[in-house]
């Protein structure tokens, strides 16, 4: 793990281990990916950026859970589904979605579906 990551999750330890797994499988399952760590966010990128991570609150505080990260993700539609938290259309046909996660579990393959089309999204942009 890069002391970048670690400097990042400093304060949100509990949360390593599940973007350790996220990590993984967006480089082992969508082709030329980057990575960049920034102060207040980690941000992936193949052609564009297509997705991040951060711990910026999508929900009420006393609706989030103690420990979280939220993957954010941009479509050229809107996803319906009840995991995501906030979808906000900033250009037109350009849809941001944010999903808190906070365990391990929520790392599957709905949401990969999602981060991987991101990704077809962004290398066409």
């Amino acid at each position: 793990m890069k002391g970048d990551v670690l400097f990042f999750f400093e304060k949100h330890m509990d949360m390593l281990p599940v973007y350790e797994i996220l990590e993984s499988r967006i480089l082992n399952e969508i082709e030329n990916v980057r990575i960049k760590v920034q102060k207040s966010q980690i941000t992936f990128y193949n052609k564009h950026l297509f997705a991040c991570v951060s711990f910026m609150r999508v929900r009420k505080k006393k609706d989030c859970p103690p420990d979280y990260i939220v993957v954010t993700f941009g479509l050229s539609h809107k996803m319906e589904s009840s995991r995501i938290d906030i979808a906000t259309e900033p250009y037109p046909n350009r849809w941001t979605h944010h999903v808190l996660i906070s365990s391990i579990e929520e790392i599957d393959d709905e949401l990969m579906s999602w981060i991987e089309e991101a990704a077809g999204f962004a290398s066409i942009k």
